[in-house]
């Protein structure tokens, strides 16, 4: 990551991401946009138990949609469940407890998903950030086998899912930090560079690096379904106290609430207006905006991102 990404990030950061930056960008909301019910309509959302997919959950569940919330912890998912149940009297709410860092789990659970249950809406909310090098059982490194690889398994696997339904979407949350990051399809399991836990959650869970890359791919590929990611701000999380402290310590009085960090995920899976955006692009409050920061040299060519693709396909089929 270069000095001059890093400083031109870190201040659109304290420009846009935090919670006077959304009090800002929510003047040009169009509030009628979420007064939508939708019952009928099936939603899967992963790591549905706390922060920004807890919230996003409740709120799909408040309107009367069916959610299936896929987590990795019982106890705190099992919770979590029965908390939205009780805040939105809605009975549907379904659990699935899935390793999304272990692909063999993965394909099993979307084999028998596929049989049992439609889907309109998958969001990919989960993510991993591992601050030192680890190795999953099946000797992958733990950050790339949950938020890359894990998340090109589930979506390609259900997208035959989705496309037998009427208005089916993908939401893929990401990072703000992808902007300072170049897509490399060298080291993707940081096997021969210096690990940093924070940047390597920027390589994995944004744009044109990986996610962002993917959505585009899958935007163009299948013309049905309307794929879109997107940057929740920099949000009061249980994922952010725990993977950055010294960060939340620092700016926690800035930071935006969970339910300001869902709002566009929510927008995204539920506004019509949201569906009349062209498909593949990367959003934030509400709005589709670049993938890369001026002069910063972090486009990738057609042959790396096709690269990308090779790659997490070959590992896949290597785990079905």
């Amino acid at each position: 990551m270069s000095l001059y990404r890093s400083v031109v990030w870190f201040a659109k950061g304290l420009r846009e991401y935090t919670k006077s930056g959304y009090e800002s960008a929510c003047k040009d909301f169009v509030p009628h946009d979420l007064e939508v019910q939708v019952p009928g309509r099936v939603f899967l959302v992963t790591g549905g138990n706390s922060g920004i997919g807890k919230a996003t959950a409740l709120e799909i569940a408040k309107r009367g949609g069916t959610v299936h919330l896929v987590c990795r912890d019982q106890a705190r998912a099992e919770d979590a469940r029965d908390e939205i149940i009780r805040e939105s009297s809605n009975q549907n709410i379904f659990l699935h407890i899935v390793d999304l860092s272990d692909p063999k789990q993965i394909w099993k659970f979307v084999e028998n998903f596929k049989q049992e249950h439609k889907l309109h809406v998958l969001i990919n909310n989960a993510g991993c950030m591992v601050n030192k090098r680890e190795l999953t059982e099946d000797g992958l490194e733990k950050n790339f086998a949950a938020n890359t690889l894990g998340v090109y398994i589930l979506t390609t696997g259900l997208i035959p899912v989705l496309e037998k339904e009427h208005d089916p979407r993908v939401i893929t949350v990401s990072s703000g930090g992808m902007l300072a990051q170049k897509l490399s399809t060298n080291d993707l399991q940081s096997e021969r560079t210096p690990f940093d836990g924070t940047m390597v959650y920027a390589q994995n869970k944004v744009s044109e690096r990986q996610q962002v890359v993917l959505t585009e791919r899958w935007a163009q590929g299948h013309l049905a379904i309307h794929f879109s990611s997107m940057h929740p701000g920099w949000a009061d999380t249980p994922g952010v106290r725990q993977a950055m402290p010294g960060f939340h310590a620092r700016f926690r009085d800035r930071l935006r609430s969970e339910a300001q960090g869902a709002d566009t995920v929510l927008w995204l899976a539920l506004s019509s207006a949201a569906a009349a955006q062209p498909s593949g692009r990367f959003f934030q409050d509400r709005k589709p905006v670049s993938t890369h920061l001026p002069l910063a040299r972090t486009s990738s060519s057609p042959a790396e991102e096709e690269k990308l693709i090779e790659i997490l396909e070959q590992l896949a089929q290597t785990f079905k």
